[in-house]
Order: structure tokens, then C-alpha cells, then sequence
């Protein structure tokens, strides 16, 4: 495994790391001034941008688009809101591809309100998924399944293991086309007792589309905007880089950090610089 010292054009900013507090166009000067090499934007800034100046911005930046965050859920109640669903996706599949974005990052969606029904809301997102391939594969996007932390099944994803989300990719995607994959992120993924082991299958499968850094603190106050900083937490990242990129995956490494009361009120320069230090120091 090579070392990141030295090697930030090795490593992208996920946008949320500073917290969307000031235009995409702003974050993303910030994001190359600091020697990274990679963004990862969302749709909401993206739509209060204009699509074609962020897209002449990073392309002059020389930025990879690690990914484009992300879907609009699939399960619901009816079927014209998972008809929406679709569309929504589709139109994101069209921005993704005008940024240059290298996948579509796919966060799927829990349970539809009222609903206890966990195979069915599976079936909804497979359903979902299948219709943007076709599309996804003219534009030339990856799609990403990213699966969440199992804390997330009800209200954020069904999908929360690798080997869970690679088996999805078969069903709808058996042909080896590979425009379905994974985005592995350690904050959801670390705990896995399979982890090495489907990281490995991923790999062999070649659907390795993308690699998500944090931490976990032991003490997390927030499920979902308490994220650490990388060396903060008790994830051996290390390691888990290794596994990845022992797979075969050679993408940028990205941070990705949900923090509202840490990070988030830090200056976005400061985060930057931080993001830099523990990248070269711990991942």
C-alpha cells in the first residue's frame, strides 16, 4: 500500500466534510487551493449553482469527481412516488455526467411511512435501480450502492453490508457490464465481521466504484452528524485501505465527515488542513 504523504492529488473532499456553508463554487476553490486532488458535490448545491460553470470550474481545476451525492430514495408508498423517484434519479444521472462525476453515489432509501415491510421495500429499490442502468450506461456514470450502517435500515437504506449490496449488483447486473458497484465507507462498514472477505469479493467482482474515509467515536452524540475526524475514533484504517486497494481498487481516497459541532463550526480552511494531516498520517 502506498503512503498518501505527500500524495493529496491521491485523496478528494466529500463537500458535506465542510458542512455546505458556503456556495459549491467557493468550497471547491477552497478544496484545490489545499492540494487535494478529488471533490465529491451534492445534488442541493449543484442545484443552486449553475451546472455548466461548476462543470467548467472543475474541469479547469483539473478535479476528479469522486462521486455525485446522491440518489433520491426508492421505496414508497405508491407507485407514482417511486415513478418520481426514478425521474429524480434520472435527471441527477444527467448532471452527473456534465461534471464529469466518475459515479453516482446510491444511498437507497428505508422504509416507506407506515411500513414494516423489509423485503418489499428490497424489492422497490432493486425495482429502482434496475431503471437507471440503461441510462446510466449511455451517460457513461457508474452507479455506486453505498450501504449504510444497519442503524440506518428504517429511515436512510435497506442495504447496510457489502456483501449485501454486491449481491444486488448480480441480480440486476449479472451480464458483467460492471455500470453497478459499491462506494465503501469505513463509517458504515468498519463493524462488518465480513468485511475483509467482502471487500475481497468486490474486488474480484471488479465493482469497487469508490472509498469513503472517517472515523467512529466511541462516543458518538449524533447518529448521523457525529462523525470524527480520521485518528479520532477506533477505526484501523490502515488496514481497511489496504484491504481495498489489496481488491484492486485504485481510486482517491475521500473523506467524507457528517459533524455539526465540530467540524461543521470549524473554519473550512482549518478543516482542510486537518483533513490533509490525518490522511498522510493515519489512513
Amino acid at each position: 500500500m502506498e503512503s498518501l504523504r505527500g500524495r493529496l492529488n491521491r485523496c478528494s473532499i466529500n463537500t458535506a466534510t465542510l458542512g455546505h456553508r458556503e456556495p459549491l463554487a467557493v468550497t471547491i476553490d477552497r478544496i484545490a487551493r489545499a492540494g487535494f486532488g478529488g471533490v465529491a458535490p451534492w445534488r442541493h448545491e449543484l442545484d443552486a449553482a449553475n451546472l455548466q460553470d461548476i462543470a467548467k470550474q472543475i474541469r479547469a481545476l483539473e478535479l476528479t469527481v469522486t462521486g455525485y451525492c446522491r440518489s433520491t430514495y426508492f421505496p414508497a408508498e405508491t407507485a407514482a412516488e417511486r415513478l418520481a423517484a426514478i425521474e429524480s434519479n434520472m435527471r441527477a444521472l444527467q448532471q452527473a455526467a456534465e461534471i464529469g462525476a466518475q459515479c453516482f453515489v446510491l444511498v437507497v432509501g428505508g422504509l416507506p411511512a407506515g411500513s414494516r415491510d423489509l423485503p418489499v421495500a428490497r424489492e422497490q429499490v432493486a425495482e429502482g435501480i434496475a431503471a437507471l442502468c440503461d441510462e446510466a450506461g449511455r451517460l457513461g456514470v457508474r452507479l455506486a450502492i453505498e450501504p449504510l450502517h444497519p442503524m440506518y435500515a428504517a429511515d436512510r437504506s435497506v442495504i447496510n453490508t457489502i456483501q449485501q449490496a454486491l449481491m444486488f449488483c448480480q441480480t440486476i447486473e449479472p451480464d458483467g457490464t460492471r455500470v453497478l458497484g459499491v462506494a465503501i465507507d469505513i463509517y458504515h462498514c468498519w463493524w462488518d465481521p465480513q468485511l475483509s472477505e467482502s471487500i475481497q469479493a468486490a474486488g474480484e467482482a471488479r465493482r469497487i466504484f469508490a472509498y469513503h474515509v472517517s472515523d467512529w467515536l466511541p462516543n458518538t452524540r449524533d447518529m448521523l452528524l457525529d462523525r470524527g475526524m480520521m485518528g479520532d475514533g477506533v477505526v484501523d484504517l490502515e488496514r481497511i485501505r489496504n484491504l481495498v486497494e489489496n481488491a484492486g481498487y485504485r481510486g482517491l481516497v475521500e473523506v467524507e465527515i457528517f459533524s455539526k459541532e465540530r467540524w461543521w463550526t470549524t473554519a473550512p480552511d482549518e478543516a482542510l488542513q486537518m483533513c490533509a494531516n490525518r490522511l498522510q498520517s493515519v489512513c
